[in-house]
């Protein structure tokens, strides 16, 4: 069975998942990932939250809810060097694609960002531009910023 329940942190609305003891989706805003779902909060669902929360008052760096992304093989070795970005650091997309494995892949890193399914935990607001500027972001660009400027800040 899958729960889910809406949050809102600051000015940020957030939907979370869980599916079989682990968190499979946080998303923005409503319904856009939460199709087959029972909405219940559950333990899981509360602890999610609670983590998020302390991560929006900038008390929080790391999360220690289990997740577990569902895609392909080269979206999840995305994922896995998306997440391995150190809070308040950001990170080009060519560089992830050479982490990944494919240095030509900045394009597909892009894609794979873009269908990031736990967003925030799985921090894909960390990855910017070869220039430096920000780039799509599911949640707007101003939800980016405002994402890397709180993390800059409680570095």
């Amino acid at each position: 069975m899958k729960y889910n329940w809406y949050y809102t942190f600051s000015r940020i609305k957030l939907g979370i998942i869980e599916e079989s003891g682990f968190i499979t989706g946080i998303f923005f805003g409503d319904g856009a990932g939460d199709r087959d779902c029972q909405t219940q909060e559950t333990p899981l669902l509360k602890r999610a939250a609670r983590e998020l929360g302390e991560y929006f008052e900038g008390r929080r760096k790391v999360f220690g809810f289990p997740i577990q992304p569902s895609g392909t093989a080269f979206q999840k070795k995305v994922w896995d060097a998306v997440s391995a970005i150190p809070y308040g650091e950001t990170r080009t997309y060519k560089e992830i694609a050479v982490q990944a494995g494919n240095p030509l892949a900045a394009r597909a890193v892009g894609m794979a960002n873009n269908r990031n399914p736990i967003v925030i935990v799985i921090p894909c607001h960390r990855v910017i531009g070869h220039n430096g500027a920000l780039t799509g972001y599911g949640g707007g660009l101003d939800v980016k910023e405002y994402l890397l400027a709180l993390e800059i800040l409680n570095k």
